[in-house]
């Protein structure tokens, strides 16, 4: 459960955040409401993590338990009714945004982290690439308690991934893959770039759609006696397993670094895409 130093990061700094914003007003603009909102929730999901790891749950509860946890969103109505989707331009939802829209963002981002992890140091490499991405938007189009948020979280990451680097000393488990999930589609949702928000979770979703078609069996690599991971069967049963399949057999560290730089692609795309729309 080392995601529990994610979170208290992610938490001192908010709070640091408030602080300053209290203090000296015109320093950080930001939405006091909807960051303790955020911060609710994110502590709801660290909370799922939590019982996760010490007991275990259900796949599809532990999938389905995030729509709870996405209740303080929906309560202070996060977000606008509508978005801005590039290629197609705004739509409303209305009221189906706060009531349908959010949980399922919030259970989306939560769980699509959760499923593509497993290797050390891939789950905050990959979350600190969708987030840094993110902030870079949210910076672009003027959305500062966003922007707080995902800074909050890189720097919650960056102070946890000198421990879970290969090799890993310290692993985030269901805590802190499930509370990044959660910050980066809160974070999206609240700064109106919820086309950047998708697009960032690619990886994940392409993932999902490996487990999917084989059951969501277990993905992991098998060592081979040249010290790299090989996939165990003919067919991949994730992202991670269909690169070593391509690979020929790929070592734990440059497995780590190859997923980091997909999500990289994907992160500037969104800055790219975002910004020209």
């Amino acid at each position: 459960m080392g995601g529990l130093i994610l979170v208290s990061g992610f938490g001192a700094a908010l709070m640091l955040a408030l602080g300053l914003d209290t203090f000296f007003p015109s320093t950080l603009a930001i939405n006091y409401v909807h960051v303790l909102a955020v911060l609710c929730t994110v502590l709801l999901t660290t909370l799922i993590g939590v019982v996760d790891d010490l007991m275990g749950i259900r796949q599809w509860v532990k999938a389905l338990l995030p729509v709870i946890a996405s209740l303080p969103l929906v309560a202070v109505q996060i977000g606008r009714t509508w978005m801005d989707l590039p290629l197609i331009g705004r739509v409303e939802f209305g009221v189906l945004y706060p009531l349908i829209l959010v949980p399922l963002g919030i259970t989306g981002g939560a769980n699509a982290l959760n499923m593509l992890a497993g290797f050390n140091g891939l789950e905050l490499g990959m979350g600190l690439m969708a987030m840094g991405s993110l902030a870079v938007v949210a910076a672009t189009v003027g959305r500062p308690t966003a922007l707080v948020l995902l800074l909050s979280g890189c720097g919650a990451i960056l102070g946890t991934l000198p421990f879970n680097w290969y090799p890993a000393k310290v692993f985030i488990g269901d805590v802190g893959t499930l509370s990044m999930g959660a910050i980066i589609a809160a974070s999206a949702m609240i700064g109106g770039f919820q086309a950047a928000g998708v697009i960032v979770i690619i990886p994940h979703m392409i993932d999902f759609l490996f487990k999917a078609a084989t059951g969501f069996q277990k993905s992991f690599g098998q060592p081979g006696d040249d010290g790299k991971l090989h996939c165990p069967q003919r067919v991949p049963h994730g992202l991670a397993q269909a690169i070593m399949k391509l690979t020929g057999g790929v070592r734990e560290r440059t497995l780590t670094l190859i997923l980091i730089g997909i999500e990289a692609a994907f992160g500037a795309l969104a800055i790219g895409l975002y910004g020209r729309f």
